[in-house]
């Protein structure tokens, strides 16, 4: 058996999985926390590492970083930041975005130039709020990465030419997947100068080894380390519930939405990878079971204690929101009555506020030419009974259920299998799935849902800021 590791450094938490690299069979397995912040010192993932591999990597041949999207990584000449890193769910450089969208002409010219239309979450936002707000930090630096690109440096011991990939590096906002090169003249117009960039490493290269002689595999985002992990077939479009909501969908063509609802992303593999982001997902229900005076446990039991929440709507922007663009909004609750004050109504309208938000995002999707035919669910609040049922029902599409896994680091353990074969695709891993269909018969119950989520959002707008 030939092992190779996956690692994903997500925003709560490093995971890292050890796999036969012919089967993907995951034969050991190790985690450590991240704080729960919007900027963190990066060398605290590299404790995070070092905590969850402790004891796991005898005998691996080959080793991939996955890492949250976006993440600015500051450094100096010598590769040290020069400050906590932004992650993608700070929204303080709204503004930024803003100006930027409107100094290059508008949604449509970005969409044109880099696939998405910017938001806080893009580094490239990050880069002005550094320029205009820390000019003495932003004078420091010399050289931007992204998380993954820093963790994979720090994995080759700082020495050689820092690399990245092309999933990761479509996330910047300076970075070109119709034209598969840096937009330096974008980041250039952010900062206001030059800044040294990785090399974007072709999809299976070697890029290094540990200090230990483990090969280094380029590594890439996390929604493409999932897409990796998760073996995707046309059609299939995931929708991810973890601290944030995705959806995407491998294709064969870029992608340009200048509404900025999809946001044109590459792949791991040469494709593309059309995806929709919400900051608000599993939190959301989270919170409002806590709210309920209840525990993870009853989820499903709250939720499916009623057949309806009678006219209750939430909408689940409780940290401000991505997609739609309203970073400063919070949640709302619509509809409350004496009959539908309980507990149950309350989880299960935040079960279906929280979907209604990622069931647009499928809808964005389909409009731009990906249409979906089955739903991938993935994510720690798939595993929810209650979740499964209500999405079949909201989608209206068969939704599939993967073996719960870490598929991000999956999706990077198979990329060092790919690495280290040196074959022309990656290996065949086998994922084991369970399918939830749509009920007909409340068919007519889902779509007065999200008839009754549209109405609200489109008449909140004001109160939420957009």
């Amino acid at each position: 058996m030939r092992l190779v590791a996956g690692v994903d450094c997500s925003t709560q938490s490093t995971k890292v999985v050890v796999c036969d690299a012919q089967t993907g069979k995951v034969v050991r397995e190790g985690r450590a926390s991240h704080p729960d912040v919007t900027e963190v010192d990066p060398a605290v993932w590299w404790q995070a590492w070092e905590q969850a591999c402790d004891g796991l990597l005898d005998e691996v041949e080959a080793l991939a970083v996955g890492g949250q999207q976006h993440g600015m990584v500051l450094v100096d000449e010598d590769g040290a930041p020069v400050r906590d890193a932004l992650l993608w769910n700070d929204n303080r450089s709204a503004p930024q975005a803003a100006a930027l969208i409107e100094e290059l002409g508008g949604p449509q010219a970005w969409a044109s130039a880099t696939g998405s239309v910017p938001v806080a979450s893009f580094t490239v936002t990050k880069l002005r709020w550094v320029a205009e707000q820390e000019p003495e930090v932003a004078e420091r630096a010399a050289g931007v990465m992204l998380p993954h690109d820093w963790i994979t440096q720090r994995l080759r011991g700082g020495a050689g030419e820092p690399t990245t990939d092309r999933g990761d590096a479509s996330g910047t906002g300076y970075w070109s997947p119709a034209e598969g090169a840096y937009r330096t003249d974008l980041l250039r117009a952010a900062f206001g100068r030059e800044l040294a960039l990785p090399r974007v490493a072709g999809p299976h290269e070697a890029v290094g080894e540990t200090r230990d002689g483990v090969l280094l595999a380029p590594g890439t985002g996390d929604n493409m380390g999932a897409a990796l992990g998760l073996e995707l077939e046309p059609g299939d479009v995931v929708v991810s519930l973890g601290t944030s909501g995705t959806v995407f969908a491998v294709a064969d063509r870029p992608t340009a939405d200048a509404s900025g609802i999809i946001a044109g992303f590459a792949d791991a593999t040469g494709r593309f990878l059309p995806l929709a982001c919400t900051l608000n997902a599993a939190r959301v229900v989270g919170s409002a079971l806590r709210m309920a005076g209840a525990e993870l446990a009853d989820l499903d039991r709250l939720a499916l204690s009623v057949d309806g929440t009678e006219g209750l709507v939430l909408l689940p922007f409780l940290d401000g929101e991505r997609t739609p663009p309203l970073p400063d909004a919070r949640g709302l609750l619509h509809g409350l009555t004496r009959a539908n004050a309980t507990p149950g109504h309350l989880v299960r309208a935040s079960v279906e506020g929280m979907l209604c938000g990622l069931a647009d995002a499928v809808d964005a999707l389909d409009a731009s030419g990906v249409a979906p035919r089955r739903i991938v669910l993935i994510g720690g609040a798939a595993r929810s009974a209650a979740v499964q049922r209500i999405a079949a029902g909201l989608f209206a599409l068969p939704v599939l259920l993967p073996e719960p896994a870490e598929y991000v680091a999956l999706g990077a353990a198979r990329q060092a299998a790919w690495t280290l074969s040196g074959d022309g695709a990656p290996p065949r891993w086998a994922v084991g799935t369970s399918v939830v269909e749509p009920d007909d018969d409340h068919a007519d119950y889902y779509r007065g849902v999200r008839s009754s989520y549209t109405s609200v959002l489109s008449g909140a707008r004001p109160l939420l800021g957009g």
